[in-house]
C-alpha cells in the first residue's frame, strides 16, 4: 500500500504559529493534560509525547535570561540576542529593541510582533522603568 501525501493531513505548528503573528497574535502551546506551555512550536508535548497541544494566547511577559551583543562590520549598528523566559514558562530566543544594543539580564520585557519584513518575528521591548541587573 502507497500513501499518497496528498491525502495526509500533516501537522505544521511552525506555519500556524507564523499565520498567527501575520494576524497579530502571540500565540504558544498548551498541553491539555499536563497544563504546561510549550515554544518551539511542535506536534507533541516534550518530555511526555502528549499529543493534545492546543494554542493560547501569550501573555506577551518575560524576563531575559541571557543576552549578547552582536558587532557587525560597519556601517551596521551592533544588536543584541537574547533567551527570554516567557511568563507561561516556555524560553525564547529573540532580540530586545531599544535605543541601547544591549538587554541586561532579569530586564522584564513585552512582547511585540514586528511585521516589516517577510517573516513576521516576536521582539521584545523594556517594560517601562525596568532596568535589569546591571550588577
Amino acid at each position: 500500500m502507497t500513501l499518497d501525501p496528498a491525502d495526509m493531513t500533516i501537522p505544521r505548528p511552525d506555519r500556524e504559529f507564523t499565520e498567527f503573528l501575520r494576524q497579530g497574535r502571540f500565540m504558544i502551546q498548551r498541553s491539555r493534560s499536563s497544563g504546561r506551555h510549550v515554544f518551539y512550536p511542535r506536534v507533541a508535548e516534550p518530555g511526555t509525547g502528549a499529543r493534545d497541544l492546543e494554542w493560547v494566547e501569550a501573555s506577551g511577559l518575560g524576563t531575559v535570561y541571557a543576552t549578547t551583543t552582536i558587532y557587525p562590520r560597519a556601517p551596521e549598528a551592533p544588536y543584541n540576542v537574547v533567551l527570554v523566559d516567557l511568563d507561561e514558562g516556555p524560553r525564547m530566543m529573540s532580540r530586545v529593541v531599544s535605543a541601547a544594543p544591549d538587554a541586561p539580564i532579569g530586564l522584564r520585557v513585552r512582547a511585540r510582533i514586528d511585521q516589516s519584513g517577510d517573516t513576521p518575528l516576536v521582539l521584545f521591548e523594556p517594560l517601562a522603568g525596568e532596568q535589569g541587573d546591571l550588577g
